[in-house]
Formats: structure tokens, C-alpha cells, sequence
């Protein structure tokens, strides 16, 4: 039997952690925020539990989410040249994903697909299409702390020349039946089969969770 990649623990902590995010960021009691710091805490104590990073090191990524809790947004561009798809190789794994990353506050999301590919790869880009929006938290190597959405955009290469950056370690096109390690949490065999779809029939409708 294989592991559930969306256990119930994990569900239960990031639900604990968005209900005390939430109430940290609207109450004026000082009772009920000791009281929402306590849950934030069991919340890392669960996730701590399983895995390997300690509870005050995920403490303290929960406190660089203020706010009322909403999930984040990763966008991700689809560059195809004569049917090979464009990835990167990601320094945090080693292994090789579509450019892309956290959408940042007040760009349309198009803006960071085709920013994060000149950045990660060297390549310019133009998005003319949305394949997909996912929940990124469903399926293997779900996000560990926060919940997050995935856009996918299909994009035209307008220019540019392959390279590097401080978050990649190389860049290069591959065939959809010869792919590299995947880094699963940022692009897995789902997204690059809804891309194929959409090549193979271009009026296929977006797909979405």
C-alpha cells in the first residue's frame, strides 16, 4: 500500500494554522490571540511531527503569513519549441520543473509566467492561454504549510537564449515521453498531460479543479 500523499494530519494542521492565522489577524482580545498562538504552535508541533524540519522553524514561516488566510498562487509557464517543453532545473531539489513561481502582489498573473521564465531561463516569452487551474495541494508532494492554487499558461518563445539563474542550475527542452526527474510539487505528469491536450486540440477548454 502506498502512502497517502494527502494524509489527514496534514489536512487538520493546515486548517489549525488558517483558522489561527485568521484569528490573529482580526481579534482584539488578548486572551483569544494567546489562545491563537497556542493552536498556530500545535499546528507546527503536528507538522514537526512529520517531517523533519523543527516546530520553531515552521513557527516561524507561519509568522511570514499575516493576515486572513487565503492560499498562494504559483504560476507556471508551458514553452513549447517543435514539441519539446521547456524546463528548468531547480537549485532547492536538483530535479526539473516549468519555470515559474509565487505570483507577487499586483501582477496580473500572465506577467509572472512570462517574468519568471526570462528570469529563470533567459527566455522571453508571451502567455496566450491558460491550460489549467489546479489545486496544488492534491496528489504527490503537496506543499507542506499552505494551501496553493496553480496556474498553468500556455506561452509563445519570442526570444532569448538559454540560461541560469540563483534559482536554477541549467535549462533545456525535453520530449513529453522523455522527461527528467520532476520536481513533483512544482510540475508533475498531470500538468504536462493537460498541456499535450491543449496542443493537440487547441479550442480545449481550461481545465480546472
Amino acid at each position: 500500500m502506498t502512502a497517502d500523499p494527502n494524509p489527514r494530519w496534514l489536512d487538520w494542521a493546515r486548517e489549525i494554522q488558517s483558522l489561527a492565522q485568521t484569528g490573529l489577524a482580526f481579534t482584539q482580545s488578548h486572551y483569544e490571540r494567546l489562545s491563537f498562538d497556542r493552536l498556530s504552535a500545535i499546528a507546527a508541533e503536528i507538522l514537526a511531527e512529520h517531517s523533519q524540519l523543527d516546530a520553531s522553524e515552521i513557527k516561524r514561516a507561519f509568522s511570514l503569513e499575516p493576515g486572513y488566510a487565503t492560499p498562494k498562487v504559483d504560476v507556471r509557464a508551458a514553452v513549447v519549441r517543435d514539441g519539446r517543453i521547456l524546463l528548468v532545473q531547480e537549485q532547492a531539489d536538483g530535479k526539473w520543473s516549468m519555470p515559474g513561481g509565487w505570483s507577487d502582489v499586483g501582477d496580473r498573473p500572465s506577467e509572472t509566467a512570462e517574468r519568471e521564465t526570462l528570469e529563470e531561463s533567459g527566455f522571453v516569452v508571451r502567455a496566450t492561454k491558460l491550460v489549467g487551474a489546479f489545486d496544488a495541494n492534491r496528489g504527490k508532494k503537496a506543499s507542506m504549510f499552505f494551501h496553493a492554487v496553480k496556474l498553468i499558461f500556455l506561452c509563445d518563445l519570442v526570444g532569448g537564449e538559454a540560461r541560469s539563474s540563483m534559482e536554477t542550475l541549467a535549462v533545456d527542452f525535453f520530449d513529453f515521453d522523455s522527461l527528467p526527474p520532476l520536481s513533483e510539487q512544482r510540475t508533475n505528469q498531470r500538468h504536462l498531460d493537460e498541456i499535450r491536450a491543449h496542443l493537440h486540440d487547441p479550442l480545449r477548454p481550461t481545465a480546472f479543479d
